[in-house]
């Protein structure tokens, strides 16, 4: 993806205005919330849901194979006992 550049004026209540050729390209349109993300050093402005996702990433990164998943056949077995185990106590709640 080709990267836009832009500048924004800092108004006297701290608001700015995105350029409408960034709002095009992120496809933002009025009401649209984002994320602002500051490191110290620059400020970087992105869709909540993908701030999550890769805050989600982050957390998760390298917990798969703490758990001992390596591939999809792990995953499903895992699941399979999970979903058994969950039967198994609702079985004996009855």
């Amino acid at each position: 993806m080709e990267a836009v550049f832009n500048t924004a004026k800092i108004m006297p209540k701290g608001q700015i205005t995105i350029p409408a050729d960034i709002r095009k390209k992120m496809g933002l349109s009025v009401g649209d919330r984002l994320a602002l993300i500051s490191d110290g050093t620059r400020i970087i402005i992105m869709n909540p849901a993908v701030y999550a996702m890769d805050a989600l990433h982050a957390t998760m990164d390298g917990e798969w194979e703490k758990a001992g998943i390596h591939s999809e056949d792990d995953l499903f077995d895992l699941l399979s006992e999970v979903r058994e185990a969950r039967r198994s106590k609702n079985e004996s709640l009855d």
